[in-house]
């Protein structure tokens, strides 16, 4: 195979996130040519209607089009995919994994602490709304829809006061100047696998498979792997409040979670054996739904 069609949404972070990949499947495979297919999802022709509200949003018509042989590949934000994965189809390289952590796009440049009674901080996440909330309970959380630019946009007409974004999409677009302050892991945990891209392939497709797994980092997988498991567990989607990170110490694995069932934050955290990581996500879900009360 010489060539690839590769579908991917058509939002600039989209088309950055697809050139990454293509330059990493050139560097493996000097002389593939690859196309940009662009497809409009749910997400992108609905932008009303709460994210919280279902799921695939800005997959299942890329999915659609990958069974239906339109397309070779399809890259996604590894967060936005649902946990229950649809026949036929396998991920088939996680290639990079910019950093996971949120941020905050302030107008006036306040972090979320100084920000008074009443400031709009715009999210459609309900994870992102139920950290802010235990970070400043005066202010008042609003939903906010559109691609990184335009969240960018409202924040600075003054339609918003602040916004909090995934900081990998704004070092994408190469907007780290109007990023007010990075959110720590001990402040606000990320979306699983946020920040990592996962490239999909038909199963069957046996060559376009042997391509893509050598632009997979391994390593990725692990992480990336145990967060998902974490969610998978908590049969949650975009609609449930719940956040996971996991990091790596040589042979060792550490996983940071959160839910907030009715709003109330509750977390906490495992460790293990770097292998039994997705079996750690799991118990860490089985743990906090308990002390959650779930």
């Amino acid at each position: 195979m010489t060539r690839l069609r590769i579908g991917a949404r058509s939002s600039r972070l989209s088309v950055v996130q697809y050139e990454s990949v293509a330059v990493a499947l050139r560097g493996r495979w000097p002389g593939l040519e690859v196309e940009m297919i662009a497809i409009e999802t749910k997400g992108d022709a609905d932008r009303e209607t709460s994210l919280a509200e279902g799921t695939g949003w800005f997959t299942s018509a890329i999915q659609e089009a990958l069974l239906a042989g339109t397309i070779d590949v399809a890259v996604h934000s590894y967060k936005d995919l649902p946990t229950k994965r649809p026949p036929g189809l396998v991920i088939a390289a996680i290639p990079a994994r910019e950093d996971p952590r949120d941020a905050l796009v302030s107008r006036e440049g306040r972090p979320l602490r100084a920000l008074p009674a009443g400031a709009r901080v715009g999210t459609s996440s309900p994870r992102r709304a139920a950290q802010v909330r235990a970070i400043n309970p005066a202010v008042e959380v609003l939903p906010i829809r559109g691609n990184v630019d335009t969240r960018v946009r409202k924040v600075m007409a003054g339609e918003y006061d602040a916004a909090v974004l995934a900081l990998a999409g704004l070092r994408r677009l190469g907007l780290d100047d109007v990023v007010t302050a990075v959110f720590g892991y001990e402040e606000m945990l990320p979306a699983p696998a946020q920040g990592a891209l996962a490239v999909e392939c038909r199963a069957d497709d046996a060559e376009t498979l042997a391509l893509l797994t050598a632009i997979d980092i391994p390593a990725l997988r692990i992480t990336a792997g145990a967060e998902r498991a974490f969610l998978a567990r908590l049969e949650a989607g975009c609609s449930f409040p719940a956040a996971a990170y996991a990091e790596t110490f040589g042979t060792t694995i550490k996983i940071h979670g959160m839910v907030a069932p009715g709003g109330q934050v509750v977390r906490s955290k495992v460790g293990g054996p770097i292998e039994a990581g997705p079996g750690l996500g799991a118990a860490l879900a089985e743990e906090l739904m308990r002390l959650a009360g779930m």
